[in-house]
């Protein structure tokens, strides 16, 4: 079942929380203007990585109990989290993590992997893939291929997996889709996107703050960080300007947006593409939240709401392969 891209969605709030827009506010008063002057050289990358693990590790610590294990496995780099009870099965969740494709780890979104290992009860692997400005394209998307075929390979069915991503995770994450539908390789059953970036030039985010700016990141700042790793390719580029052919087979795909942020503007757009390309999504735009506030549980109280639904649809989706199976 498709749905539009209006804000009103059954079970999604009308109107943010006290805390949420207090959140927003702190934020717009005082990180946006330290990200926005950072700048990207080497001592400003380093900078930056750390500003971020420091926020994603007091906003969404991992769940206590969690156990993580680490993965080195030829070209493949990341790690198993499961929340307290959750053991190896079948299913499992792939996760690819964003921030540009420069700042963030395995390690800064293992909180957010605690969660959603809670909330579904299944393991989540991390992939930790290499970052720009060390590693250009296509070096992520090359990672993310190489955790997939990973997982496959060490006996996941691809309609036992299911993805989750966020922001430039998202980008990565269609790339993926697209790559198998073109290849003829399995799709996973069900693919949940938090806040995806989809234009790599951040354009679609740049108009949309001509509207209201973003609390967390200017437009013209946050594009610098794709371009550390698109840098010397022109920007049409095929799998850096995603299009999706008619009739590619996609899983059904879940986007949570928030409705402050200037990538709201992506989400409809992707939301929009995958419908014309006939596939199946749902778009939730979340009134008054920031970027990935899925990510922040200690912050925000939305998170978890989100993220139950986040649940719902992967079970529901790794569900209904379970009863084609059966039936065929």
């Amino acid at each position: 079942m498709t749905r539009s891209t209006r804000t009103s969605v059954p079970g999604v709030p009308t109107a943010p929380s006290v805390r949420a827009q207090l959140a927003s506010t702190a934020t717009r008063l005082g990180l946006r203007p330290l990200n926005c002057a950072i700048p990207m050289n080497g001592p400003g990358v380093w900078f930056s990585r750390r500003l971020i693990a420091t926020i994603m590790a007091a906003g969404g610590p991992p769940v206590r109990g969690s156990t993580v294990s680490r993965v080195r496995s030829g070209a493949v780099r990341g790690e198993w989290v499961r929340a307290p009870g959750v053991e190896f099965g079948k299913q499992a969740i792939y996760y690819i993590h964003g921030s540009g494709y420069v700042l963030c780890s395995a390690r800064t979104h293992r909180g957010l992997a605690t969660q959603l290992s809670r909330k579904t009860g299944l393991p989540v692997f991390l992939t930790d893939y290499r970052l720009a400005p060390e590693h250009r394209f296509p070096a992520a998307a090359d990672d993310v291929e190489a955790g997939y075929q990973w997982l496959l390979d060490n006996g996941y069915a691809a309609d036992d997996l299911v993805i989750g991503c966020d922001s430039a995770g998202g980008h990565l994450a269609l790339d993926l889709l697209i790559q198998n539908s073109r290849r003829g390789y399995p799709q996973p059953a069900a693919v949940t996107m938090f806040s995806p970036l989809l234009d790599l030039t951040l354009g679609l985010a740049a108009e949309r703050e001509r509207r209201r700016p973003d609390p967390v990141i200017s437009a013209r700042a946050a594009a610098r960080l794709p371009r550390q790793y698109t840098r010397g390719l022109p920007e049409d580029a095929p799998r850096l300007r995603l299009s999706i052919p008619q009739g590619t087979d996609l899983p059904p795909i879940l986007v949570q947006v928030g409705g402050a942020e200037m990538l709201s503007a992506d989400a409809r757009h992707l939301h929009a593409m995958v419908r014309a390309a006939g596939g199946r999504c749902e778009l939730e735009v979340w009134p008054g939240q920031m970027h990935v506030f899925q990510a922040l549980p200690m912050v925000v109280p939305e998170a978890g709401m989100a993220l139950d639904r986040t649940a719902e649809f992967l079970r529901a989706a790794l569900a209904s392969t379970r009863v084609t199976e059966k039936v065929s």
